[in-house]
């Protein structure tokens, strides 16, 4: 698994965690493959559930065994979970964080009963080609994808295979063939469809340009009520801050913020407006994307805002090819909070700048807005939605297209070239560098500030 997708289900595992134990029962769960413990097979995964340990080792036996005496429905329900939603997590392990090796466990392993509720890796494959054709935004390209992954699976390729192999092999294939790198299977699905090929539900974060739901349906009791179920995608949202992973002012007046995600506005609207006030009275702007997946063109849209001046601005087109339509994206009239204009931006990319994250470059580059430094990002333009296969398995589909209003086009295939083209471990410097000679070069900057800036350009040069 790539750690992005890791990541993503151990979010989501953390947060089923803690919907079925009690609050301080559980502390924190991690996601561990072949290779992180020996327990643990090619193809297999294991869940490992830290609780609260006592200050004294040697009750580490009694305690777990209270533990479990308190717990066990909630252990139960947790692996009947994992063996539907994510089979590959064989084994399932609570314990305490303490790496000593004669620290207690308890292992549960899937004894296989749920088994016959699994779809087998050739249904699997024949839902999916059946929802690429009926969904994608390409259809040549759906049936010549489609056609391949068939031949293949008809010769036996796919036999025989656990999901976790299944679908880096199928997802590598689809896009060998079609070059669309948001275009693949995915471990996490949900119900699967009742009624033939149809739309897959936008994860939590929006459908994005080019960004599949990246979180699995490991919730069975996902609420149904669409107020219930968006106060709930905040709620989780809140645990990485909305993709926002740090806020900061740099020696000589200068703003930083590193922004893993692109979150729906509706949800993280007050953690951007929040953001951008904190960095409000700085003389230029570090924007760090390096390590930007995506997420939703409304996010984009709002964070582009703040940076724009108070006038249309026309930002982005989306074409959805099942309706023939086109919608527009234009900046907002009015942002909560202060808008962060006449200053420079300089935005640091990577080969990791992905979806939402490039359309964020992208947008800002074809304005002229701010300076991208860095490397070219992933090049993924495709709006993508997520659509439930079985239970274990979804498939990420591009349903649409971006056409900037700009450039007439979009960065699929290419990526985002930037401005100044550095390593990405270098664009940080070069960024901050370029943002110290900028408020060196401004007129009655206040002599505290004048000097951090030109010490911390003395440190950076020498480097």
């Amino acid at each position: 698994m790539e750690r992005a997708e890791k990541d993503q289900v151990e979010q989501v595992i953390n947060h089923n965690m803690k919907e079925r134990f009690a609050a301080g029962t559980v502390q924190r769960a991690v996601l561990l493959e072949h290779g992180d413990d020996l327990a643990i097979e090619p193809g297999q995964l294991m869940v490992r559930v830290f609780i609260q340990a006592p200050d004294d080792p040697a009750d580490y036996e009694q305690a777990l065994a209270a533990w479990q005496d308190a717990n066990q429905a909630g252990m139960d329900e947790m692996r009947r979970l994992l063996s539907l939603r994510l089979p590959s997590a064989r084994l399932l392990e609570f314990t305490f964080d303490d790496p000593g090796e004669a620290t207690p466990r308890i292992t549960v392993p899937d004894d296989g009963s749920l088994a016959a509720e699994q779809m087998s890796g050739r249904e699997i494959v024949t839902t999916a080609m059946s929802l690429l054709r009926a969904n994608y935004v390409f259809p040549e390209a759906a049936e010549q994808a489609a056609t391949g992954v068939e031949a293949r699976l008809a010769a036996g390729e796919y036999d025989n295979l656990d999901e976790i192999t299944l679908t880096e092999l199928v997802t590598r294939h689809l896009q060998e063939i079609t070059g669309d790198k948001h275009l693949g299977l995915r471990l996490g699905g949900g119900p699967p469809p009742e009624r033939g090929p149809g739309p897959g539900g936008d994860g939590p974060g929006g459908p994005g340009p080019g960004s599949a739901d990246p979180r699995p349906g490991l919730d069975e009791a996902e609420p149904k009520n669409h107020e219930a179920r968006r106060l709930a995608m905040r709620q989780m949202g809140r645990l990485d801050n909305f993709g926002i992973r740090r806020v900061e002012r740099l020696d000589g007046n200068v703003g930083y913020l590193d922004v893993r995600r692109v979150a729906v506005p509706a949800n993280a609207g007050p953690a951007i407006g929040a953001a951008m006030e904190l960095v409000a009275g700085t003389y230029a702007l570090i924007l760090d994307l390096r390590h930007n997946g995506g997420g939703s063109p409304e996010g984009v849209l709002f964070w582009c805002s703040y940076l724009l001046e108070e006038k249309p601005t026309h930002l982005n087109d989306i074409y959805h090819a099942d309706t023939g339509e086109t919608r527009q994206f234009w900046a907002l009239p009015y942002v909560p909070g202060t808008r962060y204009v006449d200053r420079p931006v300089y935005v640091l990319t990577s080969s990791h700048t992905f979806s939402g994250g490039e359309e964020f470059c992208y947008n800002l580059q074809a304005l002229g807005r701010a300076e991208l430094i860095g490397e070219t990002t992933g090049g993924g333009a495709h709006p993508t939605r997520g659509f439930p296969i079985s239970q274990a398995v979804m498939i990420g589909i591009p349903f649409a297209r971006s056409i900037n209003p700009v450039t007439g086009t979009n960065w699929q295939g290419t990526g985002v070239v930037p401005d100044v083209a550095v390593p990405e471990a270098e664009a940080y410097d070069v960024a901050y560098g370029k943002a110290l000679r900028h408020v060196l070069a401004l007129d009655d900057v206040p002599p505290p500030i004048e000097h951090q800036a030109r010490d911390a350009l003395a440190e950076l040069q020498p480097a």
